[in-house]
């Protein structure tokens, strides 16, 4: 076994949601509500709606629920419901009279941003096994499309509000089997020398290193999270099926954000190993079991 490489494993300072899925739009801007999908409408309208949050669609407001319902094919108690599950998350705020906007996020707090250097030159071979174990697997580029960063977005990647970000949303395979269902966000002037082909090909941290990219370290937290109906018919499994879900934040060398990514890995296809010292150093490997049950 490979010697085990170093994370840094605090917060990201963000609170977009793990992984939420992004689903095709129609031509009147909204995704298309497929009955088949076993999930209420609602919850299919507040996905739908916290991926738009999450891409500052809505800088000037939301769209009335008249509007939404219009856009989704639903009942305005559909939307209202939606926004109701939104407003109470702390992502939109409803005032009578006013209409529904966004909510202010909280700032990252001070200091987050910055590691001791030994820790930074560390986590670049943790970096490195992410590309190995990436190039064992095969993928599908699900989404390749240039969105608009959010404030909230543009805080974390250290950016304009509105900047050009890539989108990428991938699916790995090992071996024929879903095992990852990864969404990223980078700052499209990174992106001019690959495409959605090259995704096909090669990892985006090693096209990004190719592109003159030098990589540092990165910042990630680690927890759990149920497969929803996009990311269940995209990984193979049951709808509520526990899922690993990881946050990254990658910085180069210059300690400029060059990634955002969200992660949802099956547990029956990726570990995530630590070891932690009686004197704070912490180890990690990224391993892929290569025995699959049928």
């Amino acid at each position: 076994m490979d010697k085990p490489t170093t994370v840094n494993t605090g917060p990201i300072p963000s609170r977009a949601a793990t992984g939420e899925p992004s689903e095709p739009l129609d031509q009147r801007g909204a995704a298309p509500m497929a009955d088949s999908l076993p999930l209420p409408k609602y919850h299919r309208v507040y996905l739908v709606l916290l991926e738009q949050l999450r891409e500052g669609r809505f800088a000037d407001g939301l769209p009335s629920e008249l509007t939404l319902g219009k856009q989704f094919g639903t009942s305005r108690i559909t939307v209202r419901h939606a926004l109701k599950r939104l407003a109470s998350e702390g992502l939109i705020i409803r005032e009578a009279g006013r209409g529904t906007r966004p909510a202010p996020q909280p700032a990252a707090a001070a200091g987050e941003g910055h590691v001791k250097q030994a820790q930074s030159s560390r986590l670049t071979g943790l970096l490195g096994n992410i590309v190995d174990v990436s190039l064992r697997t095969e993928v599908d580029v699900l989404e390749w499309r240039t969105i608009h960063a959010s404030e909230a977005m543009a805080e974390v990647l250290q950016a304009t509000p509105g900047a050009k970000l890539k989108k990428a949303v991938r699916r790995r395979s090992l071996q024929g089997t879903p095992m990852s269902y990864i969404t990223t966000y980078v700052p499209d002037a990174l992106v001019s020398n690959f495409g959605r082909r090259d995704l096909t090909h090669k990892p985006m941290l090693r096209l990004l290193q190719e592109s003159g990219v030098e990589l540092g370290r990165a910042r990630q937290t680690i927890s759990a999270r149920q497969a929803d109906a996009v990311v269940a018919s995209a990984l193979g499994v049951e709808i509520g099926t526990a899922l690993l879900a990881v946050q990254r934040l990658v910085y180069d060398t210059s300690e400029r954000p060059v990634q955002l990514l969200y992660g949802l890995y099956r547990p029956d296809l990726y570990e995530y190993r630590m070891e932690i010292s009686q004197v704070g150093d912490v180890d990690a490997q990224i391993l892929v079991k290569a025995n699959l049950s049928d």
